[in-house]
C-alpha cells in the first residue's frame, strides 16, 4: 500500500516536469534568436521561423492526442512523446542550419503537443478525485513559471555557455522522464476504440494553424495586414465548419459535447478569458522592464521570478483553501484578485523600487497561479471516464489559443500605441493603458464564473465533507 502511495504521489510529478520542458520550450529560445541566428549565418528575423513552427505544431498535433491516447494508451503514448520531445531537442542542439533547426523544432512541437495533454490524462486516470486539487496545484505551476523562465534562462545560458545547452538540458529530463513513466503509470488503455476523424483533424489542423500564426504575428510588422487577416480568416472560417461537421459525425476528433456539462463550459469560457489576459504577462512585463525601464535581461529575469516564486507557493495552499470556501468563491474571487494586481502593474514606473515590483509579483503570482488550478481541476470536475481523452484534448487546445491570442492582443496594443502618439519606439508610458487593457480582458471571465453552482466540484474540493 506505501508503494501504490508512493507511486501515486509521484505521478502529479512527472506530469509536471513534462509541461515544465513543453512550456520553457515555447519561450527560452526567444532571448537566444541573435545568438543563433549569428552561429547559423542567418538574421535573426528569419530565425523567428523556429518559434513559429514549434507553435504551429504544437497547434496541427493538439486535437489528436485524445484519440491516439485511446487508441494506443496512454502511458505508451505519453512515454512515447517523451521521447519525440527529447529527439527534437538533441536535433536542436546539433543544428547547423536553419532547415535542420526548423525540422527538429516541428519535431519537438510534435512531442509536447502529445506531452501535455496525454501528460494531464495520464493524471486524471491515475490519482483519486479527492486528490486531484492537490494534483493539479503542481501541473499549473509549470504553465505560469515557464514562460517566466524562459527569456531569462535563455538569456544566461547563451551568455555563459553555447546557445545549444538550450535544448541539451532537456535531454536528462526527457531520460528520467521516460524511466518514470514506464515505471509509475499503469497500462491506462480504453477498451473501444473509436475510428479517427480524418476530416475533422484536417479541419482543426488548418484552422487553428492559421489562427495560431495570425495571432503570432498580429502588431508585429512581419507580415503585410492583408495576410494576417487572411490567415485568421482561414482559422476562423475552418472551424466554424468544423463546428458543424462535429455535429454530424459520431466520434469527432474535438468533442464539443463536452460543453454540455456545466461545470466543464464554465471553466472553459471563464478560463480561456482569464488565459487571454494571463498569456499577455510573460510578454508584456521583461518588454516593459526592458525597454521601458532600462533594465538588462538578467535584473528583469530575477525580477519576473517573483512570479514564478509566487505560483510556486500557491501549490501548499490550494487545497484548504477550496475546501474552505468552494470553486465558485474561489473563481469569481480570484479572477477579480488577479485582474486588479495585472492592472497594479501599469502603475508601476523607472523609479518604483525594485522590492515593491518583487512583492507585486510576487504576490500576483501566487494568485494566478490559485486560479489556473481551480479552472483546471473544476474543468475535470464532472467529466465522465469515457470522455477524459477528449476533455484533455480540447483544453490544451484552448489554452494555447488563449495564450497566443493574449500576447496578440497585447503586442497590437503597443502597435497601436506608437501610431497614436507617432512615436518610432516604446516608452515606458505606451504600457500602462496595455496593462490595463489585459486586466479587463481577465476581468470579463468572471460572468462566467458566476454560473458555477455553489456546490459545483465539492467531491474534488472536499468541502462537502466540512458542512
Amino acid at each position: 500500500m506505501r508503494l501504490k502511495l508512493s507511486r501515486q504521489s509521484l505521478v502529479p510529478f512527472v506530469v509536471a516536469c513534462a509541461m515544465f520542458m513543453q512550456q520553457l520550450d515555447s519561450t527560452v529560445i526567444a532571448t537566444a534568436l541573435p545568438t543563433i541566428a549569428h552561429s547559423l549565418g542567418e538574421t535573426p528575423l528569419r530565425l523567428n521561423v523556429a518559434i513559429t513552427c514549434y507553435l504551429l505544431s504544437l497547434a496541427v498535433f493538439i486535437p489528436v492526442s485524445g484519440w491516439t491516447a485511446d487508441r494506443f494508451g496512454a502511458r505508451r503514448v505519453f512515454s512515447l512523446a517523451i521521447v519525440v520531445f527529447t529527439l527534437g531537442s538533441i536535433g536542436c542542439g546539433v543544428s547547423t542550419s536553419l532547415a535542420a533547426l526548423v525540422a527538429a523544432r516541428i519535431l519537438q512541437g510534435m512531442g509536447g503537443a502529445l506531452m501535455v495533454p496525454v501528460g494531464r490524462l495520464v493524471l486524471l486516470r491515475t490519482v483519486p478525485k479527492s486528490d486531484l486539487v492537490r494534483a493539479m496545484s503542481f501541473v499549473s505551476v509549470p504553465a505560469l513559471i515557464g514562460p517566466v523562465m524562459g527569456p531569462p534562462l535563455g538569456g544566461l545560458i547563451v551568455t555563459y555557455a553555447s546557445w545549444r545547452w538550450i535544448f541539451f538540458i532537456n535531454i536528462p529530463a526527457g531520460v528520467l522522464g521516460i524511466v518514470l513513466v514506464n515505471l509509475l503509470v499503469g497500462d491506462l488503455k480504453e477498451t473501444g476504440r473509436r475510428p479517427l476523424d480524418l476530416s475533422g483533424f484536417v479541419l482543426t489542423g488548418i484552422g487553428l494553424a492559421s489562427l495560431a500564426f495570425g495571432f503570432e504575428n498580429v502588431g508585429r510588422g512581419t507580415l503585410p495586414t492583408v495576410a494576417v487577416i487572411a490567415l485568421l480568416a482561414v482559422g476562423g472560417a475552418c472551424l466554424t465548419i468544423y463546428v458543424r461537421h462535429a455535429r454530424r459525425v459520431s466520434h469527432p476528433i474535438i468533442d464539443l459535447a463536452l460543453f454540455d456539462i456545466p461545470t466543464y463550459a464554465s471553466a472553459s469560457v471563464g478560463g480561456f478569458l482569464f488565459r487571454m489576459g494571463l498569456g499577455a504577462l510573460p510578454f508584456l512585463l521583461p518588454l516593459m522592464l526592458q525597454v521601458g525601464f532600462g533594465l538588462s535581461a538578467l535584473h528583469s529575469g530575477l525580477l519576473t521570478f517573483a512570479s514564478a516564486a509566487g505560483a510556486m507557493l500557491m501549490k501548499t495552499s490550494a487545497v484548504k483553501i477550496l475546501r474552505t470556501f468552494g470553486f465558485r468563491v474561489v473563481l469569481v474571487g480570484d479572477a477579480i484578485i488577479s485582474a486588479g494586481f495585472l492592472f497594479g502593474y501599469s502603475l508601476f514606473r523607472p523609479d518604483t523600487p525594485h522590492f515593491v515590483i518583487f512583492l507585486a509579483l510576487l504576490i500576483g503570482g501566487f494568485f494566478r497561479s490559485l486560479q489556473m488550478t481551480s479552472i483546471n481541476t473544476l474543468g475535470y470536475a464532472d467529466v465522465p471516464a469515457n470522455m477524459l481523452s477528449r476533455a484533455t484534448s480540447l483544453s490544451s487546445m484552448a489554452q494555447q489559443l488563449s495564450q497566443t491570442a493574449g500576447v496578440a492582443t497585447a503586442a497590437l496594443l503597443l502597435h497601436m500605441m506608437l501610431i497614436v502618439e507617432g512615436g518610432t519606439s516604446l516608452t515606458a508610458p505606451d504600457f500602462y493603458p496595455v496593462f490595463m487593457a489585459v486586466a479587463m480582458i481577465s476581468l470579463s471571465s468572471v460572468p462566467f464564473f458566476f454560473k458555477v453552482a455553489p456546490d459545483a466540484g465539492a467531491e474534488v474540493s472536499g468541502r462537502h465533507a466540512t458542512r
